[in-house]
């Protein structure tokens, strides 16, 4: 059997050159206004001068807006291990999802404004708490920030890996460059079909662009290795909640990861759905999952030979 054990190693982004830095900030910055981060592709300026009528979905201008940041114990355990994840939650979010358990913060803009330098201190705070690694969560649409602060972060001694923790719509051109800065990609891959991430998350080609740059993205860091006490080092970490009713596309989501990707990817399957925000009393949305379901979501899985997926 394949061992996924490594020895630590620093992270991708302390070997960046000066000039690729540079490089790297200069085309996030021309992704970033006009903006075509994610696929919405709103094209608005994204300037300081800024009003609310003249932003896009995800409601930000030039600076990055945070809600909390910590020693995270809820995420995946190879990333929490005995120390926790050290997350950052960026307010706004580019994708629309009815049932949000964060709409304060992703549908309502709970936080406040930061800047590059404040959000590199930040990434120390949680380096110097004894985090494992820099979890950034819904950070589409504020890579040029990021960027900017990793380097400087980087320069003051930052030495943690980077958690790349997105909902999984963003533009091919933004996850490439990335290449070389993030060692963990941790993407939802919420949907197997157009109609459901439509209704549910208002991005009818959601299926399309997120199996597109998944794919990227384990092309980039491959799949997830540990080190000896089973912390995370590089790699991809896949989410998927599973939805009553199917709706998610389980089916197509597993067969995609295990054909296209590779059969030992590490798939979290999700049961713990429950309604909020707008999916409280709605037809489909508007109940727990039940047991019968998330089993059978498994075996989809193991059907396709996903081997590093949650027991039955």
């Amino acid at each position: 059997m394949r061992s996924f054990v490594v020895e630590p190693r620093p992270p991708a982004y302390l070997s960046l050159s000066p000039a690729e830095w540079d490089e790297k900030i200069e085309q996030a910055s021309k992704l970033a206004s006009p903006c075509s981060l994610c696929p919405r592709s709103c094209q608005v300026v994204r300037s300081a001068e800024a009003t609310a009528a003249d932003l896009g979905v995800c409601k930000t201008a030039d600076q990055a807006l945070v809600a909390s940041y910590g020693p995270h114990p809820g995420e995946e355990p190879p990333l929490v291990g005995l120390r926790g994840s050290g997350t950052i939650f960026f307010s706004h979010c580019n994708l629309k999802c009815i049932y949000c358990q964060n709409y304060d913060i992703a549908h309502l803009g709970a936080g406040r404004q930061v800047s590059d330098a404040e959000l590199a201190q930040i990434m120390l705070r949680l380096q110097a708490m004894g985090c494992h690694n820099i979890n950034l969560v819904s950070p589409t649409h504020v890579l040029p920030n990021i960027l900017a602060a990793v380097r400087l972060a980087a320069e003051q001694g930052l030495k943690l890996p980077l958690v790349y923790n997105t909902g999984g719509y963003d533009s091919l051109a933004a996850i490439r460059l990335l290449d070389r800065v993030v060692d963990i990609y941790m993407p939802d891959m919420k949907y197997g079909e157009a109609d459901a991430a439509a209704e549910f998350s208002l991005a009818p080609d959601y299926p399309e662009v997120n199996f597109a740059v998944v794919k990227e993205m384990h092309r980039q860091v491959g799949d997830l290795l540990l080190d000896r006490n089973g912390i995370a080092v590089r790699g991809l970490l896949v989410r998927h909640l599973v939805l009553p009713n199917g709706l998610a596309g389980t089916e197509k989501v597993m067969r995609f990861i295990a054909e296209e990707l590779s059969k030992d990817s590490y798939v979290n399957i999700m049961a713990q759905y429950r309604p909020y925000y707008r999916a409280v009393g709605h037809p489909q949305l508007g109940r727990q999952l039940s047991w019968r379901e998330y089993r059978a979501a498994l075996r989809i899985a193991r059907k396709y030979g996903l081997t590093r997926v949650p027991r039955l």
